[in-house]
């Protein structure tokens, strides 16, 4: 084939595209990646570049002074000047390769854990480094990043996106045959739709979908992100929870029947229920032993899948507080009561409340402050909600530092006409573990405030 393209080549010599830069070693000719060289023609029918072999790498047994190289293995640049300047700022990466120490890690199409994955590379495969990216860096179970950086990689067979480097081994190659892993035959029953589909998703705490389903959210704990993290781009799983944080390092995720997988090297196992729930599995005792080796206890969490990010429910939550609040503060922002004092509120959702001290001890304690802030962060139950607008926590602050919440019921206007709101104390006890309260103090202590002004 190449004596056909030379003869196209001659043809046409006087428009040939220019120079380019060599971005994977030409092994049998012995020219590095990285080589400047003269491009005669570009054949969209075979795929290749037909380009000059430089003298320093002719040999006295060469019988061609022109080869071709696959279209993705160099890039066409235009004049001679210009390819030696290219051939300059690649000169960093341009002997850089790098072997996969993970079946299965992506190649991604941008440089980010969540961007479509383009190729899976195989243990062991070869890539070429083509050069460090900017990008959202993986991130650990304790949110702290993993070490490495992205990079804008190369395939043998000229697949091109951004890698993640924490299961690569980077190295030089200068001369001889590069190795890499023999092709292997890719059936089309190797390809796992539900694993893939599985690490696409974003899998978090089951108590998440708990608080969406009770309309009940908790912003402190929606803001920890507990949840599942595959690993897929670096080749170490994580769990996060409120009461536990664990990594499996692993070599490969396998098939381990209907809907399971199997995290080779740890204890992980991962069984999808439903399309939005993902039940994983490991040994307590010794996360990272081989399944079935370590003698631990074996537990089981559940995980889901939201249709939101817990990021946009955050902001929806703190939107909805912040309208609470403003309703409040929109009816003072100045309340007076004949007994217990004048409550200020400002914009910040703070609050200083002057002469409560006939509340003290039984509904403030003698140790708070009368300032602090007011947080919507409470919900009513079904059998209270009709009779009531909402409720907050007025978190005090104190004289060791400390905050102190105490809780109220609150209905905004008592109805004489006067405008106000009336507070109704709620103990702690009263309130259950998803923020609700859920019953009225047995005897309770109501105040009514009045607009100050």
């Amino acid at each position: 084939m190449l004596g056909a393209l030379a003869i196209l080549c001659c043809s046409s010599c006087r428009a040939r595209p220019g120079w380019g830069v060599l971005l994977w070693a030409a092994e049998e000719e012995g020219i590095p990646s990285g080589a400047v060289l003269p491009v005669y023609i570009k054949s969209n029918i075979e795929k290749v570049w037909v380009v000059g072999i430089p003298r320093e790498y002719r040999t006295p047994y060469s019988k061609s002074t022109k080869m071709e190289i696959p279209l993705p293995k160099l890039e066409l640049v235009g004049s001679r000047r210009a390819a030696k300047k290219r051939a300059e700022e690649f000169s960093g990466f341009a002997l850089t390769y790098a072997e996969t120490l993970q079946d299965g890690l992506p190649i991604r199409d941008a440089p980010d854990n969540g961007a479509r994955r383009v190729y899976r590379l195989r243990a062991g495969e070869m890539i070429k480094i083509i050069r460090p990216v900017e990008g959202n860096p993986a991130i650990s179970a304790t949110g702290d990043p993993l070490p490495g950086e992205w990079f804008r990689v190369l395939t043998e067979d000229g697949t091109s996106g951004y890698c993640f480097s924490y299961r690569l081994r980077l190295f030089e190659h200068t001369s001889g045959p590069l190795y890499s892993v023999p092709e292997q035959p890719r059936f089309e029953e190797e390809r796992d739709p539900e694993l893939e589909s599985v690490l696409s998703r974003t899998w978090v705490a089951e108590v998440y979908g708990v608080m969406l389903d009770q309309g009940t959210i908790d912003v402190t704990a929606f803001s920890k992100h507990w949840g599942f993290l595959p690993g897929e781009d670096t080749g170490v799983a994580n769990i996060f929870l409120n009461d536990v944080d664990i990594s499996f390092p692993y070599s490969a995720i396998r098939s381990d029947g209907s809907r399971s997988w199997r995290f080779e090297g740890s204890t992980l196992t991962m069984r999808l229920r439903s399309p939005s729930i993902l039940s994983v599995q490991f040994d307590v005792d010794n996360a990272n032993a081989a399944p079935g080796k370590s003698g631990g206890s074996r537990r089981t969490v559940r995980f889901v899948n939201l249709a939101t990010s817990l990021d946009d429910l955050i902001v929806q939550e703190e939107t909805r507080r912040e309208a609470l609040f403003n309703a409040l503060y929109i009816e003072g922002p100045i309340f007076s009561s004949a007994s217990y004092g004048r409550l200020y509120l400002n914009e910040k959702q703070e609050f200083l409340w002057e002469g409560f001290e006939k509340l003290i001890p039984s509904v403030i304690p003698s140790l708070a402050l009368g300032r602090g802030r007011v947080e919507m962060r409470l919900y009513l139950a079904a059998s209270i909600a009709g009779r009531y607008d909402g409720a907050f926590t007025f978190n005090f602050k104190s004289i060791n530092g400390a905050d102190i919440p105490v809780n109220f019921l609150y209905t905004i206007d008592a109805g004489d006409g006067l405008g106000g709101v009336r507070l109704e104390y709620v103990p702690d006890s009263n309130i259950d573990g998803s923020n609700r309260v859920i019953s009225r103090d047995s005897s309770p202590v109501i105040i009514y405030f009045y607009q100050a002004g």
